[in-house]
């Protein structure tokens, strides 16, 4: 093994550390470490001491600490102990208060509840009362009304077979009134088919018209009316020898069995609305008097046989008079057109429809006023047995229950003071039933 060596700070040789050499550093740093340790012993032993001095001071103080917190504890429990019995104290004395005033008011309570009870047992008392009343007197009415049903159960039975036997009587007017039904039935559909048929002859008599117009008259102008359309079947505008317009004819065509006055009056209005100046019906069936032709209300009126004479007459005739208003134009002052106006066809139309129509407002109003005082009259009758079969049945009530039925102020004063016969009756009727 070789021995340590050490170098040297200064001139940095090495030197062997031998035993005789290293002996005396090692017994001083032996020397030294034990002083060292020795004072450190010292020293920690000093500060043992001191720890424990410190501990037993901490201690103490704790145990001073302890009892401050204590006694401190101590005291403010004893503080807020007398703080909650007082808090109770009161809470107690509150709780008496509301107590007491709960008790005062129970005690109001059951006093009006004992007021109201016996008002409540009064109107029950009074109930019972009227309760018994009322039942005194539906047993009077049910034995009143017994009575009366007894009494009738004759007549009724007697009534019911004489209903029976209308019965059977209805029953054959019924069987009867349906054959009479059909037969009617039967005639009306004969007669929508002979008014089929006639409708349709009447169409081929109003073509058969126009082609003889046509055929007799090149020159004028025919023109028929489309069905469903007012004017007529035909109009006729008659052409002079100079190509003048002398006026128009308005045909009507009718192939029915029996004449109509209403035509006149259609036809009139036709004419005005086409402005024509002559009016003709062409019918089988003529106006009585009437055998060929004739005027009959301005209104001419033909059988077919005769229309191709009329036609040329009144065709030669209006060509006449536009001849001669052809002539005279250029000649007539205002004067002499207003009076040709006021003599002419055309204001003679116009006052002729004013007048129908005043005529028709006059008939419509006539026919208004008598179904107006008839539905008045049937009202006033209606009302008249409303208030006998009221005043009846007051009269029958009252004489059942006596003074229990409340008096009825219109019906009083009826049976006290009747103003008219009527009343006078009906408050007899009253008095026999009662």
């Amino acid at each position: 093994m070789s021995e340590p060596t050490i170098i040297c700070p200064s001139c940095k040789a090495e030197i062997k550390l031998t035993e005789s050499l290293a002996a005396p550093l090692l017994e001083s740093t032996r020397r030294d470490y034990e002083k060292r340790l020795a004072q450190k012993d010292a020293d920690t032993a000093k500060r043992e001491a001191e720890i424990r001095l410190r501990e037993e001071a901490v201690t103490k103080a704790k145990e001073q600490l302890d009892e401050q917190v204590a006694e401190k504890v101590r005291s403010e429990r004893n503080r807020i102990a007398a703080e909650e019995a007082k808090k109770a104290k009161l809470a107690v004395q509150s709780d008496l208060d509301q107590k007491v005033k709960e008790l005062e008011d129970l005690t109001e309570l059951m006093k009006e509840r004992e007021a109201k009870l016996a008002e409540a047992q009064k109107a029950q008392a009074d109930l019972l009362r009227k309760q018994r009343e009322l039942d005194d007197a539906k047993r009077e009415f049910d034995l009143t009304v017994e009575k009366r049903v007894q009494e009738g159960l004759a007549a009724t039975r007697e009534q019911a077979k004489k209903e029976a036997e209308e019965g059977l009587k209805l029953k054959v007017l019924e069987k009867e009134q349906t054959i009479a039904s059909m037969q009617k039935q039967i005639e009306e559909l004969k007669r929508k088919a002979e008014q089929g048929s006639q409708q349709l002859q009447g169409e081929v008599q109003e073509l058969e018209l126009e082609a003889l117009l046509r055929t007799k008259f090149p020159r004028d102008t025919i023109e028929p009316v489309p069905k469903g359309e007012h004017g007529g079947d035909a109009l006729q505008r008659v052409i002079g020898p100079n190509g003048q317009l002398c006026g128009t004819i308005i045909w009507e065509s009718k192939r029915t069995k029996n004449w109509s006055d209403g035509w006149l009056a259609k036809l009139r209005e036709d004419q005005r609305a086409a402005k024509a100046e002559i009016a003709v019906i062409v019918s089988h069936s003529l106006p009585k008097d009437v055998e060929t032709f004739d005027v009959v209300e301005g209104v001419w009126v033909t059988h077919p046989k005769t229309v191709s004479p009329l036609a040329h007459t009144l065709r030669h005739t209006l060509i006449e008079v536009g001849c001669a208003r052809q002539a005279s134009e250029g000649q007539q002052t205002k004067t002499e057109m207003i009076y040709q106006y006021l003599t002419g066809p055309r204001f003679r139309h116009r006052v002729e429809a004013i007048v129908e129509a005043f005529s028709t407002m006059q008939e419509d109003l006539d026919k208004e006023k008598k179904a107006i005082i008839k539905q008045w009259a049937k009202r006033e009758e209606q009302i008249e047995r409303v208030m006998h079969a009221t005043a009846g049945m007051y009269g029958d009530l009252q004489g059942i229950a006596g003074k229990t039925i409340q008096e009825i102020e219109g019906l009083e004063l009826r049976a006290l003071n009747p103003p008219d016969s009527h009343q006078s009756d009906a408050n007899d009727r009253v008095g026999n039933e009662g």
